[in-house]
């Protein structure tokens, strides 16, 4: 009988490109790592093709943005509270409804194909579970599942669920559109896959080089371009002639360097580098002298290569002051919750919290008040976040106005590009994904009184 059941058995047979994307999963949920710097690490080491490559990409960012709206059939169906359920059940069951309930995979291959993944990675009994859990999601269509979401009558609770946001992200967005049409338009583009997008650094390239690669121009920014593609492939991003930003951080770049004069910049949060790289460009066509502020040495070295040697400081930007510098133009790109990068950062949803967003408001007025200390009469103050939150945006500026009578809030409007409708928010750049199809980004402007 022993004999007869250890001929039956066969070894576990996932295919490379599942097992890569729960690997690549796991090291996301339980280990903090970052999607979007993991998986193109991972895709260049492999031998995957490029349908296999499509896969893991999709099943990867797809399940981390869906992953709330997964949980919460999955939730339903198990025989054990969920929260309790092992890590590598869930992150794998998740997979599993992904592929069943977003992707035009077969109920029975879907199923097949995830459990020989559980069973290589967390083994036979647990496979058998996940097994028994996908069998069960297949027994109902996905309008049979989402049908009970018409009964719930509070709108942060019914979207939160449908487009898989934490509650708290749900209400802040409500809290700045007050419209739950506008809401359910912004949750749901933060599930769709962002176009990579170029950027030209003058002095070096320019949108038309862009265009001349196939590249389509961006509809706001003078120097970018989408690319339906892999940008790593491009010889220009291998020789540092161009690189990969998104349109609307192109565009703080773009507006602060429009705004800003004199002889010295400081970019106080330059890593990992984005805006300081064009910001170094424009300042360096304009005869302007460019410094850049990290705290992490790291992320210090990242700026090093994009910024053409300019200079780099290694500081925790809140002790800029100290040194005694002085500039006629600072950018602060602050640290944030970074709402305003859901589609490209999906994990950021699930780890940013109510708590994090009060210390990060903390940091964020430490690094103005060191700002300002190191901004010379007459010169220009940027404040810029990836997140439209009301608490880190409009809230934080008017603390702004109100604790330091030295500065004058300059309005962002003559420095917009005039087909960029809707993007003003009490006198700061405000964009939102739904409508400018750019990152949620937010920039206001100040000048420092002269004497």
């Amino acid at each position: 009988m022993v004999e007869a059941r250890r001929n039956t058995f066969k070894s576990p047979k996932p295919d490379a490109a599942r097992l890569l994307a729960f690997d690549l999963l796991t090291e996301v949920n339980r280990n903090q790592g970052y999607s979007n710097l993991l998986l193109p690490q991972a895709l260049n080491a492999s031998k995957l093709d490029d349908r296999d490559r499509a896969l893991v990409t999709e099943l990867l960012y797809g399940t981390i943005r869906m992953q709330g709206k997964h949980d919460w059939i999955l939730s339903q169906i198990s025989d054990r509270p969920w929260s309790e359920v092992d890590p590598g059940i869930v992150d794998v069951c998740r997979l599993g409804v992904h592929q069943i309930h977003e992707m035009r995979i077969p109920d029975h291959a879907a199923v097949a194909s995830t459990v020989e993944v559980a069973r290589k990675r967390i083994g036979e009994s647990k496979a058998s579970f996940v097994n028994a859990l996908l069998r069960s999601v297949t027994r109902k269509s996905i309008e049979d599942w989402f049908l009970p979401l018409d009964s719930i009558t509070d709108p942060v609770e019914r979207l939160s669920i449908k487009y898989s946001h934490p509650e708290w992200i749900v209400s802040a967005y409500y809290d700045l559109l007050k419209s739950w049409s506008e809401v359910e338009l912004a949750l749901k583009i933060n599930n769709e896959a962002a176009t990579p997008t170029l950027v030209s650094w003058p002095g070096l390239s320019n949108q038309q080089d862009l265009i001349n690669i196939g590249a389509e121009p961006t509809e706001f920014s003078s120097f970018g371009g989408h690319w339906k593609g892999n940008p790593g492939v491009l010889d220009q991003i291998k020789r540092r002639k161009i690189g990969v930003q998104d349109e609307g951080s192109q565009l703080v770049a773009e507006v602060f360097a429009k705004a800003a004069g004199g002889s010295k910049w400081l970019d106080l949060c330059a890593g990992p580098g984005g805006k300081a790289a064009l910001l170094s460009s424009i300042a360096r066509t304009r005869g302007i002298e460019f410094v850049a502020n990290e705290i992490s040495e790291a992320r210090a070295d990242l700026v090093r290569q994009v910024v053409q040697g300019a200079k780099v400081l290694v500081s925790d930007g809140r002790t800029v002051a100290s040194t005694g510098e002085k500039f006629d133009a600072i950018l602060i790109d602050a640290p944030c919750t970074g709402l305003g990068a859901l589609r490209r950062r999906p994990e950021v949803r699930w780890r940013r919290t109510l708590q994090d967003l009060r210390e990060l408001t903390q940091l964020q007025r430490e690094l103005i008040d060191s700002a300002i200390q190191a901004l010379n009469p007459g010169g220009v103050l940027g404040y810029a976040t990836c997140s439209p939150h009301l608490a880190e945006t409009t809230i934080q500026v008017g603390d702004v106005k109100k604790k330091y009578g030295e500065l004058t809030q300059i309005s962002v409007g003559e420095y917009l590009p005039q087909n960029l409708g809707e993007a003003i928010r009490d006198e700061a750049m405000s964009l939102w994904t739904h409508k400018h199809g750019t990152d949620a980004m937010y920039l206001a402007l100040f000048r420092k009184d002269i004497g």
